[in-house]
């Protein structure tokens, strides 16, 4: 049986204060307080897994054991099934500017071009399929922990298309779609995407919804 959240307060395991604001909008209604890592002081542990589990996993275990709080944490990123899956965990690394300029901060459209490039170099036939994926990781103090996986499948595109998304947004359009997930408004896009897919399961699991 799946242990239950509760309501309370709960430890997001983020710095980033748009993905508190996006986590809080679909939690709160379920009675839970949601508190940043961040707002909290506390650090950022290295995500060394090599799966989305496990660097869920890391970021929301630690913020559990720092606050005593239980913790969620998400871990998210695209896989290119003619890549071998890649960049996958790696999906934020392939934009850091200092990998290739020396340069902190990261540039989407150079990652973006650096898995067209890869494609390109296999061919003009090869299979552009593709998925985000979304993992969420709920920690508790005291070991215990539940991981709830959501996927949204697709294709990539070149030239980048649309203003509205991040990331690799302007690439990728879902299976069934014509648009990218940078052409269509954001609501659209969080009603199919992958994180949505992953918060659906967790609202279902978590409160029977």
């Amino acid at each position: 049986m799946t242990r239950s959240l509760g309501s309370g307060s709960l430890v997001i395991a983020t710095h980033n204060a748009g993905k508190l604001k996006e986590i809080s909008a679909l939690l709160e209604p379920h009675g839970l307080k949601c508190i940043s890592a961040g707002s909290l002081g506390l650090p950022e542990p290295a995500e060394t897994g090599t799966t989305f589990v496990e660097n869920a996993l890391i970021k929301a275990r630690a913020a559990a054991e720092a606050s005593g709080i239980v913790a969620l944490a998400d871990d998210s990123g695209l896989s290119v099934d003619a890549l071998d899956a890649r960049p996958g965990v790696y999906t934020a690394d392939w934009a850091e500017r200092q990998w290739f300029e020396g340069e902190p901060g990261r540039d989407w459209y150079m990652a973006m071009g650096k898995v067209e490039g890869m494609l390109q170099e296999l061919g003009p036939d090869i299979d552009r399929s593709a998925a985000f994926h979304c993992v969420l990781a709920i920690a508790w103090p005291d070991g215990e922990h539940a991981v709830y996986e959501g996927k949204c499948a697709g294709s990539l595109t070149w030239p980048p298309r649309g203003e509205m998304g991040f990331g690799y947004d302007p690439v990728f359009v879902p299976t069934g779609a014509t648009h990218t997930f940078a052409e269509i408004e954001p609501a659209a896009k969080h009603a199919i995407s992958h994180r949505a897919d992953a918060f659906a399961k967790l609202v279902a699991a978590q409160f029977g919804a």
